[in-house]
């Protein structure tokens, strides 16, 4: 059976999803045992777009620890410290790699504070905003 996916943001709609639910998990029980998942929705397309921006800002302007890093690098450092990651000694012990980084599967909650986070730590850190990044705070705090 394939994945079915539908949002539900009110009452009357949860009872509609109930009925639709139980319909499908019949239908689909046919075929052997059926998992339902519930869950909220994961980060935005919008919302990653508005990450690199920033990312990009910071890259050009930091120097953190006598180096400058890419964006990919930033990624990994302020999602790190905003998830409060593990990080532990790498394989030949000459560096550090962080456990549980990905913000693939964040929320769109979590996402959100993740960008203020950010926003924030550019104010620490006197970023002067790019365009593009701007322009994307104005998009996220209208969105």
């Amino acid at each position: 059976m394939a994945e079915i996916t539908r949002k539900i943001d009110n009452v009357a709609g949860a009872h509609d999803a109930i009925k639709w639910a139980l319909e499908n998990i019949l239908k689909g029980l046919t075929g052997g045992a059926v998992i339902m998942t519930l869950g909220r929705e994961t980060r935005s397309k919008d919302q990653n777009s508005k990450l690199w921006p920033m990312l990009a800002d910071i890259s050009e302007q930091v120097v953190w620890y006598d180096r400058k890093h890419s964006q990919e690098g930033w990624k990994d450092i302020i999602t790190g410290s905003f998830l409060q990651c593990e990080f532990v000694p790498n394989l030949d012990g000459t560096g550090f790699v962080v456990v549980g980084l990905s913000t693939r599967k964040m929320k769109k909650a979590q996402f959100a504070e993740l960008i203020e986070y950010i926003y924030a730590f550019g104010a620490d850190k006197a970023i002067k905003w790019s365009e593009p990044s701007l322009q994307a705070f104005e998009q996220y705090r209208k969105g």
